[in-house]
């Protein structure tokens, strides 16, 4: 077992701030991005959180990512937008760009944006968060390298690709929809060798094409598997789904896709040969009332929610989740206890302290 450290959110957001900062990226732009990394690990998704910024800083560091961007729209209706990022962090695009969307949908009933020439995000469940305060129907996906085997395939052409959608409730507490198109996210498969922990059955093959339980044999050469894993157990809709949003997020906005999108990571393959501007993300906003009235249409979500936790349990279960509980609990939890850190990550952090000289301990 390796062993973890506790941190206060306030703390980790501030120190990532003052990194971003040492960069040159704006104050506002530094304090959205660090907003997105803390609610990674407030909600428990500890791969996408502060585990990243000695990612996002080698990128910094070798002039991949443009710290100071100016994201604009180079193609628009009332409804749609394509918007080019500039090359900027995608903490900072992302957010911007979903902000357009939801601006389309307040005034024209929805909005749907397609970005390019940007990078990592984050977490795809952190912008349909955003669209809830709105009181929208937030969508949000993206696209990633590759690090996906498509279905039969024995080698990586996809990547993870992640879709996330939010409905509010009226009284309970949103469904919050956020998965990648994989049998898991890469991010755990790095968790798992930081921590010395096999991987599940299903999750990965390794560079020979077998599956694996060593996240070594996945990082060195191997794949993650689709969602589903194999044909029996509906790895084909985890493939589709990952093609879709490859198009929507790449093909549509003139990113790069699949097996030609840009690494995030330093030791991730560089692709051959490029067919677009950067990595792509997709953002969708709904409002309500365009379809129904909105408090019944929560007044619904609630009863859905109700009727659910109500299902008679699986033997040796609670009974079945709401998209959103998991997340939803561990947020509680940490925003009182702190934030959890295994060493590794904690050793990352100091690391980027020295580089950066902003003090971490």
């Amino acid at each position: 077992m390796v062993e973890s450290l506790t941190y206060p959110a306030d703390f980790l957001r501030e120190f990532v701030v003052r990194v971003f900062a040492s960069y040159g990226i704006p104050d506002e732009d530094a304090r959205t991005a660090a907003d997105v990394l803390i609610v990674s690990d407030l909600r428990g998704i500890d791969s996408h959180g502060v585990a990243r910024l000695v990612t996002y800083c080698d990128m910094l560091d070798l002039k991949r990512i443009n710290p100071r961007p100016r994201p604009s729209i180079v193609r628009e209706t009332p409804s749609t937008a394509t918007v080019d990022g500039d090359n900027g962090l995608g903490l900072v695009v992302g957010p911007w760009a979903n902000r357009v969307a939801m601006s389309k949908a307040e005034s024209a009933g929805s909005g749907w944006v397609s970005v390019r020439n940007t990078n990592h995000y984050g977490i795809a469940g952190w912008y349909v968060l955003e669209a809830l305060k709105r009181d929208l129907i937030g969508w949000s996906m993206t696209n990633t390298t590759k690090l996906v085997a498509p279905l039969w395939g024995g080698e990586r052409m996809l990547g993870t690709n992640p879709i996330a959608i939010a409905f509010p409730g009226l009284e309970e507490p949103p469904i919050v929809i956020d998965l990648a198109t994989c049998a898991v996210a890469y991010g755990k498969i790095e968790i798992a060798r930081r921590k010395q922990q096999p991987i599940p059955d299903g999750w990965a093959i390794d560079a020979s094409g077998s599956v694996t339980h060593d996240p070594a044999g996945m990082i060195e050469g191997g794949a993650l598997l689709p969602l589903g894993s194999d044909r029996e157990h509906g790895g084909h809709k985890g493939y589709a789904l990952a093609m879709m949003v490859d198009v929507l997020s790449a093909v549509l906005s003139g990113a790069n896709w699949g097996p030609f999108t840009p690494p995030f990571a330093l030791r991730q393959e560089i692709p051959a040969r490029s067919v677009g501007k950067g990595i792509g993300h997709f953002f969708g906003a709904m409002r309500i009332d365009g379809f129904v009235e909105p408090e019944e249409f929560k007044r619904q979500i609630d009863d859905l929610i109700r009727t659910f936790r109500k299902t008679r349990p699986m033997p040796g279960t609670a009974g079945p989740l709401i998209p959103g509980d998991p997340e939803r609990e561990a947020e509680a939890r940490r925003r009182v206890d702190g934030i959890p850190l295994v060493l590794p990550v904690v050793e990352d952090l100091r690391r980027v302290s020295q580089r950066t000289r902003v003090a971490f301990d």
